[in-house]
C-alpha cells in the first residue's frame, strides 16, 4: 500500500512521536520535493527538520509532473505537488489536513484522510493510544474543530 503526504501531517505526527505508524499502516509514504523542502525549512520545528534530513527507509521523495492546473493554483505549493504526484502514482490514499486542499483532491478523484484519520487508524490497529495521542496534538498548533476531537476522545474510552 502506499500513500501520498502534505507536509502538516507528516510535520504533527513527528511532533508527537507517532510518524512511524505511516509505515505500519500504509507501507511507503511519498512526497513531492515542495515536502521535503517546507519540512527542512528554517521556520520548521527542529525535530521535524532533524526527522527529514535522516529521512525513514520508508519515505518516498518524488516529484511530479508540472502540469499547470488553474484550480491547484488556490492551495499552497505543497498541498499542490502532493496532488499531482497522487494523481500520478495513484495510491491508497493522500494525507491532508487543509479543507481547501481535502476538496480539491476529492475532485481530482482521490480518496482523503487526515491526521485525525491516521491517528485513529493506528488506533484501532492497536499501534498507539488515541486518548494519548489526541492529548499531545492538543499540545501543538494543530487546528480542529473541539466537537470533533472530543467526539475522538469519547470514542477512544
Amino acid at each position: 500500500m502506499t500513500v501520498v503526504s502534505n507536509t502538516s501531517p507528516l510535520t504533527y505526527l513527528i511532533l508527537i512521536g507517532h510518524a512511524d505508524v505511516l509505515s505500519k499502516l500504509y507501507g511507503t509514504v511519498a512526497i513531492p520535493h515542495a515536502v521535503l523542502d517546507e519540512l527542512t525549512a528554517v521556520s520548521t520545528p527542529p525535530s521535524v527538520r532533524e526527522w527529514a534530513v535522516n529521512q525513514p527507509a520508508w519515505l518516498s521523495v518524488q516529484q511530479p509532473a508540472d502540469i499547470v492546473d488553474s484550480e491547484l493554483e488556490q492551495i499552497q505549493i505543497g498541498e499542490r505537488q502532493a496532488i499531482l504526484l497522487a494523481k500520478e502514482i495513484r495510491p491508497d490514499f493522500i494525507i491532508l489536513d487543509d479543507r481547501k486542499a481535502r476538496l480539491l483532491a476529492e475532485r481530482h478523484g482521490l480518496s482523503v484522510i487526515g491526521t485525525l484519520g491516521v491517528l485513529t487508524s493506528a488506533a484501532e490497529q492497536g499501534l498507539m493510544s488515541l486518548s494519548k495521542a489526541l492529548e499531545d496534538l492538543k499540545r501543538t498548533n494543530f487546528r480542529v474543530s473541539p466537537g470533533l476531537l472530543e467526539s475522538l476522545t469519547n470514542r477512544s474510552r
